[in-house]
């Protein structure tokens, strides 16, 4: 692969809570994602995204990060990392780590000595502000998570920003020795022989230094892509927590540091009202980052023909620059099978569709399974998210229980109870009995990532004539060596000559 292996390129997310436990405790590890790196390679991708492992409290199930340059005991050893990296290597992959910078632990030493007094030597690393002069919080900000963005610590007798959980802190990048001390933690990673990083939340970095009110948001303009539409988060307009114009500068000095080792970066921006702009500030303009996450088929909008069609218009529009990298599932939303309610012959359409639109793909573990999400009890959640908005919001554990390998116990993923169960219905979906067909979904999205890698224009060629004819999908995709034609009923009915969830991709 070349330094430009992103452009295009499909990277495998592995949430290692759930991908294979090698110790028996019932949580994914290290050495279980080592083990079934071969499996990941033969699906053809050109890398693995694993979300956090670092050492935390598992507030958020790693998001949280008391040690940026700790492994958490649960998932194995430094030595378990170093093997990772040697194995995906010799295989063909690149390895893309999750950080997770916008906010700590708090448990992080660095929050445990900021908080102690207003003149220590971190006093200033998080966001603290005095309250109003009626006790009440600096601003009207809310957290994602549900509630004030602003939580009350007795010992400075003032506020803390947390975008997320009260214990995940925001750090102050406005203070340049948290950006020193952050940049050193990558250039630790990239010592390690890492390949690129998944930035979590990257337009959070930055706070408004002004600490002014958010706007209210009008109702027929509230999106709930960043936020479950229950969450009253959507009701602002995020002018003032987030997506500061002070954050280029920072993207710009991280560059500057990963243009040495040719690693990469694929942001997460999670903004409903901005996110094209941003899309092409961070990375429509050479020197920031490469590409970006995108949340538009992420939605609980179905994705119809019409839908891709606006979708890339917009993106012509808005942001023409852009490289953005497509996902239909990851660990944060309802997997996209049971989400637009797709069979077999429906997920197959839309995983090839995926494969052949400009910009690069994140594909999420079990989704080449064709996995729905797992229905789970009340008192089988672990997620705070959906423990705190259930019923009407249940959180993200539907999307994040075990891998299923086999039939054998637990599917293969761990010799004694998973930290969430593995639905019955996951285990008729597992990788052997998916092998044994030559008509599954598995073998489907091995054929769909061989479909891309042959062509180059599928990788990085532009992509034109877009267009819907009722649920027919059509555009076209050229580069210097060739043009692809690509036509897609993204439909259960026969129309326009095509079949139910016919795909076809004509060359000249």
């Amino acid at each position: 692969m070349t330094n430009d292996w992103w452009k295009g390129g499909i990277i495998y997310q592995i949430y290692p809570r759930s991908f294979q436990d090698t110790t028996g405790d019932g949580i994914g590890d290290l050495a279980g994602i080592a083990q079934r790196l071969p499996y990941v390679a033969s699906l053809g991708v050109d890398a693995v995204w694993i979300s956090p492992f670092f050492t935390s409290p598992m507030k958020d199930f790693g998001y949280d990060v008391s040690d940026y340059r700790g492994i958490d005991p649960m998932f194995g050893t430094m030595e378990d990392f170093d093997w990772l990296i040697e194995r995906a290597h010799e295989l063909g992959l690149k390895v893309m780590i999750d950080l997770v910078m916008s906010h700590s632990s708090d448990q992080h030493p660095w929050f445990t000595e900021s908080r102690s007094s207003r003149d220590n030597d971190k006093a200033a690393w998080y966001v603290w502000a005095d309250p109003k002069p009626d006790g009440t919080p600096p601003t009207n900000w809310l957290s994602i998570f549900g509630g004030s963005a602003w939580q009350w610590d007795a010992r400075r007798e003032q506020y803390y920003l947390h975008n997320f959980l009260a214990s995940q802190p925001d750090l102050n990048f406005h203070n340049h020795e948290v950006q020193d001390a952050l940049l050193e933690m990558v250039r630790f990673w990239l010592d390690k022989g890492v390949d690129g990083f998944r930035l979590d939340t990257i337009n959070f970095y930055f706070h408004d230094a002004q600490l002014r009110d958010n706007p209210p948001l009008a109702p027929e303009l509230r999106k709930s892509d960043t936020a479950p539409a229950v969450n009253p988060y959507n009701h602002q307009s995020h002018r003032y927590d987030k997506s500061q114009p002070e954050n280029l500068a920072f993207l710009e000095r991280l560059n500057q540091m990963l243009r040495e080792s040719g690693a990469v970066v694929v942001g997460e921006i999670g903004d409903s009202e901005r996110g094209l702009e941003l899309l092409e500030e961070y990375t429509g303009v050479p020197g920031r980052i490469e590409m970006s996450y995108v949340f538009d088929f992420l939605s609980g909008e179905d994705l119809l023909a019409s839908r891709i069609v606006e979708v890339f218009e917009q993106l012509q529009e808005i942001a023409p620059n852009a490289w953005p990298c497509w996902a239909m599932s990851n660990h944060d939303v309802m997997r996209h099978i049971s989400r637009w309610n797709l069979s077999d012959q429906a997920a197959k359409a839309y995983c090839t569709v995926l494969m052949c639109l400009r910009g690069s793909v994140c594909l999420y573990q079990g989704e080449e399974l064709g996995l729905p999400e797992a229905e789970l009890q009340f008192e089988e959640l672990r997620d705070p998210y959906g423990i705190e908005f259930w019923p009407e919001f249940k959180g993200r554990d539907g999307c994040r229980t075990p891998m299923v390998w086999d039939m054998g116990v637990n599917g293969g993923f761990s010799t004694s109870q998973p930290w969430l169960p593995v639905p019955h219905a996951h285990l008729q979906r597992t990788v052997v009995g998916q092998e044994a067909d030559a008509q599954s979904v598995l073998h489907h999205y091995r054929w769909a990532i061989g479909l891309r890698r042959k062509h180059s224009a599928l990788r990085g060629g532009s992509m034109t004539d877009i267009r819907a004819e009722g649920p027919i999908l059509s555009f076209r995709r050229s580069d210097d060596a060739q043009t692809l034609q690509i036509r897609a009923n993204l439909s259960d009915e026969p129309v326009g000559g095509m079949a139910p969830w016919q795909v076809q991709i004509i060359e000249g």
